[in-house]
């Protein structure tokens, strides 16, 4: 399944997030830690490389990832020329305050209340940007919700009288290339459910899970994994749940959003969809130009 979402508000949201980085120092962008090149927006990083900004990575809800993952991530965005990268959860308020230091380190000729450090947040939809926007602001002024695309028109806030910051609605890109980033992206809630059926979401999920976290999955649902395949995780799902349809069989559909949902909240355990080795694996099953960045 070919997974594509690009609302029509995010054209404008786009050219005038192209206007403002005229005037910024840093970007800020946040990836969903669990799936970080997937949640890249290729159009930020074409925007911030034509004007030339260095990049603070956040790899947000680091509390639901794999840390092993995590730390390869990490390393291979701070390798990267113009970019740092910190993994933290925006709910952190502790973690969250390290920010403008790290965007400091990025610009240090914006350092005095005559040149203040401007910083603007980018990142895909209900990857947590309105979150770390109010944690930095230390106040609510971006709406926060569990659908994507909450946010509608950029907001700027003075943090301090050395730094601003803008807040950005979260932007889709008009074709994902990947499958599999479609699907990584569905099963992370940063598409709108109009966009993909839950059921393949579920199966790619199980999949997933069956190869890299077998035994968080069997925590979770207690069941045995030998011999069984994807589809078969979702029926074991719905049996341990009691998720039978009237004439016996599993609901299959309801089965799918629990497997969903778990992995969302981080009840099957800290689980990332992809490290930077299983990535570059799969552009290089599709014989297609990487997506995965190397060097900017």
């Amino acid at each position: 399944m070919a997974v594509q979402w690009y609302p029509g508000h995010m054209t404008s949201a786009r050219k005038k997030a192209a206007e403002t980085m005229a005037s910024i120092d840093v970007v800020i962008e946040v990836l969903d830690a669990r799936l970080p090149e997937a949640s890249t927006n290729p159009l930020v990083r074409e925007l911030r490389l034509h004007r030339q900004r260095p990049c603070l990575k956040v790899l947000n809800k680091a509390d639901l990832a794999d840390p092993e993952a995590t730390r390869s991530w990490i390393d291979f965005y701070n390798r990267q020329e113009n970019v740092k990268a910190v993994a933290l959860s925006s709910k952190n308020q502790g973690e969250v305050a390290r920010i403008p230091a790290l965007c400091q380190r990025l610009a240090p000729h914006r350092n005095d209340n005559i040149k203040p450090l401007r910083m603007m947040i980018m990142g895909i939809p209900n990857v947590g940007k309105s979150t770390l926007m109010n944690a930095l602001v230390k106040r609510k002024i971006a709406k926060v919700g569990d659908e994507p695309a909450v946010t509608k028109s950029q907001q700027t806030h003075q943090i301090s009288v050395r730094h601003s910051i803008t807040d950005t609605p979260g932007l889709m890109w008009p074709k994902i290339e990947y499958p599999s980033d479609g699907l990584m992206l569905a099963a992370s809630h940063a598409i709108g459910r109009n966009a993909v059926i839950d059921e393949e979401v579920a199966v790619f999920l199980a999949g997933l899970l069956l190869a890299r976290y077998p035994a968080l999955l069997s925590a979770r649902y207690g069941f045995a994994l030998d011999g069984v395949d994807a589809v078969a995780v979702v029926e074991g799902v719905a049996k341990r749940r009691s998720l039978i349809l009237r004439g016996g069989g599993p609901d299959f559909e309801k089965a799918s959003a629990v497997l969903v949902q778990d992995y969302r909240e981080g009840k099957l355990g800290r689980i990332s969809l992809e490290t930077p080795e299983t990535r570059r694996m799969m552009i290089g099953a599709t014989n297609e130009t990487p997506a995965l960045s190397t060097g900017q």
